[in-house]
């Protein structure tokens, strides 16, 4: 049964063929956490893996939980989130990539802040070439619909308050898009986040995330999570913008080239006052429905 209340923290590691890897995560994780002098437990969630990830954990002061099959990222942590026993978790990958000896920077505001996410920012960052233009985008994105500056939207480097977290589980999806739906429904909603430069290394082993899938992924549920805590920021602008262009164009073809109103034109303005409408009607559910901010 957890202990909501009982000072310390608990190191979730979600594990897919992390052969590789997750023996030097765990080693560098045990400095950083003796140091911190916090009660602290690691658990490695193995979710399915098809190599020797466990007999490489034969010995290391952890946890295991195990998924019969790849359920995904999202997934494993919401396992270890759940069978963790103290009320701040901290999550990172097992391919090696974050720094371990960052995490003192991060557990330092976990009492004063709902979330503390280690920001990959800086040269020494080593993000793919390939993933930095769709990641830029996805944060433009989500930096307009949350009304905030984010530094890094999918980190998988963080600490949180696992009560606050919990309360998102119904709409956190079991991919790698996890961290990102975590950071939009925790900004739409008044809590407090924190971001923390820390540095990013080249992976261990083979990477788990396909380019286009995913970031097409990212953009839906980013969008979702917009339209599930203030749909106004995403029907609106488009409202607006097609009503616009309806009226630009009854000015400039309807009436000074052709004299007559034509049928696109109406459909433009219709289906903007339609959209507008349904936007409205969205904000007024969401309104209405059961409040999950921090004043509640």
């Amino acid at each position: 049964m957890e202990q909501k209340s009982t000072r310390g923290l608990s190191v979730v590691i979600p594990a897919y063929n992390e052969e590789k890897g997750i023996q030097g995560v765990v080693d560098r994780l045990l400095e950083p956490l003796q140091k911190s002098k916090l009660p602290y437990e690691i658990i490695v969630v193995d979710d399915g893996s098809e190599d020797r990830t466990m007999e490489a954990l034969r010995g290391k002061p952890v946890k295991v939980l195990q998924h019969e099959f790849n359920r995904g990222y999202g997934a494993a942590l919401k396992t270890g989130i759940r069978a963790s026993q103290y009320r701040h978790v901290a999550i990172l990958d097992a391919d090696g990539t974050y720094e371990e000896q960052d995490l003192p920077k991060l557990i330092e505001h976990m009492e004063t802040h709902d979330m503390v996410v280690g920001a990959r920012t800086g040269k020494d960052a080593k993000i793919p070439l390939i993933r930095r233009p769709a990641k830029w985008i996805l944060n433009k994105l989500a930096n307009y619909l949350t009304e905030t500056r984010i530094p890094d939207l999918n980190s998988g480097f963080r600490v949180f308050d696992k009560v606050v977290a919990k309360k998102f589980f119904n709409i956190l999806p079991s991919s790698f898009s996890f961290t990102s739906t975590l950071t939009m429904a925790m900004l739409t909603n008044g809590y407090s986040v924190k971001y923390v430069r820390s540095g990013y290394k080249t992976r261990k082993g083979k990477s788990k995330i396909r380019p286009i899938h995913d970031t097409v992924n990212f953009f839906s549920l980013i969008v979702r999570t917009a339209l599930y805590f203030d749909p106004l920021k995403v029907f609106m602008p488009l409202s607006l913008a097609m009503v616009g262009l309806s009226l630009l164009k009854m000015v400039l073809i309807d009436i000074l080239l052709i004299q007559n109103m034509t049928d696109s034109t109406l459909f433009l303005f219709l289906a903007g006052i339609q959209i507008g409408m349904l936007g409205l009607l969205a904000d007024l559910i969401d309104k209405r429905s059961q409040p999950t901010g921090k004043d509640d």
